[in-house]
């Protein structure tokens, strides 16, 4: 289990040729990314409750306030160009001091993406952002 935390914690944390992958609001940073769900080994998805498919992508999220992790409510949306919208159901998983969101998605073809993605620490104001991604299909 701890290698499964410290791979979808690195995942999260790694960096993009252009930009990371983070926002940040004060002192809370979001990490996030999004990919294919074949790419996790069988024994990592199943381990979390993951579907690996080839039609089935992820979304991972990691919260951190004033530097260490935090629990957080995550919720958000995917829409493709057609402007199909699937919600996002976000499960907290927690391994040692990690925590981290994870919600599956569809996705099939190669398509560009749009994520809207809220995140809310406890009583404090949320957060809301967007990004976009173009998933290729895994063959």
């Amino acid at each position: 289990m701890r290698r499964l935390a410290l791979f979808l914690v690195a995942l999260c944390l790694a960096l993009p040729a252009a930009a990371e992958r983070k926002q940040t609001f004060g002192d809370v940073e979001v990490h996030y990314n999004a990919f294919n769900s074949s790419f996790l080994q069988p024994d990592i998805a199943a381990a979390v409750g993951l579907t690996r498919s080839k039609t089935q992508g992820v979304v991972n999220v990691a919260v951190l306030k004033a530097g260490k992790a935090s629990t957080a409510q995550v919720s958000g949306q995917v829409k493709n160009l057609l402007g199909r919208v699937t919600p996002l159901q976000f499960k907290q998983v927690t391994e040692g001091e990690a925590i981290y969101y994870l919600a599956q998605f569809p996705t099939g073809e190669r398509e560009m993406l749009n994520f809207t993605l809220t995140v809310q620490l406890g009583d404090e104001a949320s957060h809301s952002f967007s990004f976009d991604q173009e998933f290729f299909p895994d063959e």
